[in-house]
């Protein structure tokens, strides 16, 4: 895996953006979702101390087997039997009481089969919270260095790597297939219930991209929106933003539900912002949902 160096530094994390300017901009949406982004506020300053190493992109389904059969480590799409959620020509959401885009919890799909075509080039999904630890221990025993997913805060602060845009390219949705791997017009027809969501473009991907197929952000990091959902380490909680530390926060001390962030492939581009926060159970496998990894760098490393 390529890493690349986060220095450290300051940056405001969080915020609300008033209603008239969402819904300006996200026309498709009706205005009660603008009305549930509670947790993203209040905006406040949080301190890095240290640069990190985060990976170049997610870890790709060639990293992920190769972790599996040198760790002996089952992922619990496979390990409990009951496998994870995927994309089925043939199911219809309409038919299910949520309305899932998704057909499962089913064995036939695991992170071998999201029920699309993925190389080892493309981002590894349907994989749970708990599997993208396994991976981030067995690593560290491997090579005597300290790999772990990464906080919330220190993930959005290297996703706007110095910005304070919704995207790390800026503030327009209607660009975005141009910069990231998102739900457009080459995935809606897939889904024509949602078709009214999707971002202007034809990206030439209808499901996941080869990582690092869009532009990096200013630090060199892709794929930081779209594509995949990112584990992160933290727990979630709605008012974890009022009483954080604003040194290298860790977020809640316990909860029910793990943070994911940065959108994936099927997210529309409201969901995909920098600042915009998700969760899941940490056994939650899906085929939207994948894992960065963060290297700690050494100590006495510069800032």
């Amino acid at each position: 895996m390529v890493f690349v160096r986060v220095p450290a530094g300051s940056f405001t994390m969080g915020g609300i953006e008033s209603a008239e300017s969402l819904a300006r901009d996200y026309p498709s949406l009706e205005p009660a979702r603008f009305a549930q982004l509670q947790d993203e506020g209040p905006p406040h300053t949080v301190h890095i101390r240290s640069a990190f190493y985060l990976g170049q992109h997610e870890v790709t389904v060639g990293q992920f087997r190769r972790f599996l059969e040198q760790s002996g480590h089952r992922p619990e799409s496979e390990a409990d039997g009951t496998g994870g959620y995927g994309y089925n020509p043939n199911y219809d959401p309409t038919t299910t009481p949520r309305g899932d885009a998704f057909e499962g919890r089913s064995p036939r799909y695991s992170w071998r089969n999201p029920g699309f075509a993925q190389t080892d080039q493309h981002p590894v999904v349907n994989v749970s919270w708990n599997d993208a630890q396994a991976m981030a221990r067995w690593l560290s025993a491997t090579e005597g260095r300290r790999y772990r997913l990464p906080t919330e805060a220190e993930w959005e602060y290297a996703c706007r790597a110095r910005t304070r845009s919704r995207y790390p390219h800026g503030d327009d949705p209607t660009v975005l297939a141009a910069h990231a791997n998102l739900f457009d017009q080459r995935a809606a027809p897939l889904w024509p219930r949602w078709r009214q969501h999707a971002v202007p473009g034809d990206d030439g991907h209808a499901f996941t991209a080869p990582v690092g197929s869009y532009p990096a952000n200013a630090w060199g990091l892709h794929d930081m929106v779209g594509n995949a959902w990112e584990w992160v380490q933290d727990w979630h909680d709605d008012h974890a933003y009022t009483t954080a530390d604003r040194t290298d926060p860790q977020g809640p001390s316990d909860g029910g539900v793990r943070v994911r962030r940065g959108g994936s492939w099927h997210t529309w581009a409201f969901y995909a912002r920098c600042g915009f926060r998700n969760w899941n159970s940490p056994s939650t496998r899906y085929p939207l949902v994948g894992f960065r990894l963060l290297l700690e760098a050494p100590v006495g490393t510069p800032r």
